[in-house]
Order: C-alpha cells, then structure tokens, then sequence
C-alpha cells in the first residue's frame, strides 16, 4: 500500500509540475526607485508572477513580494506585468 501511496503522490507533483509556466518565460527586473517587475506570458497566473518576485526578492536578501501595481501592456509576449516592493 506504501508504494501505491507514494506512486499516486510522485504523479501527482508530476501533473502539477507540468502545469506550471516555466520560470525562464517571466521577464524579471528591477526598478531604480526599488520595485521588482515581473512580465508574464498569457499562460501565467498571477501567484506564479509572485514567485518569480520572491525569487528577485531573495536574491537581493529580502524575505517577501507584496504586490503594488498590475498593469496591462500592449505586448502581445507578455500582456501584463506586476510591480512589487521587496520586504
């Protein structure tokens, strides 16, 4: 029963893995006034944005992403961006 648990468990992250939007399709940058953006494909949802803005956040050595604007663009790539502040 063990193995049928952890089979059933390994494919499940398996699906979820695959329904996720690939980090190297975010466009992250940072602002001059601090701000961290996050430019996301058609397919992203926006706590996955937030995770590429952790991720930012980190490497700057801040903990969390809050979110601050969201904002439409013209871009048919990435048809909308996140501006976060790093706390």
């Amino acid at each position: 029963m063990n193995r049928i648990q952890q089979a059933m468990l390994l494919g499940a992250s398996a699906a979820l893995f695959a329904c996720s939007t690939p980090s190297s399709e975010f466009g992250v940058y940072r602002q001059s006034d601090g701000l961290v953006g996050v430019h996301a494909p058609k397919s992203a949802k926006e706590n996955e944005a937030h995770d590429e803005a952790v991720k930012e956040c980190k490497k700057l050595g801040k903990l969390t992403a809050t979110i601050v604007d969201t904002r439409p663009t013209v871009n048919d790539r990435f048809p909308m961006t996140y501006l976060y502040i790093c706390r």
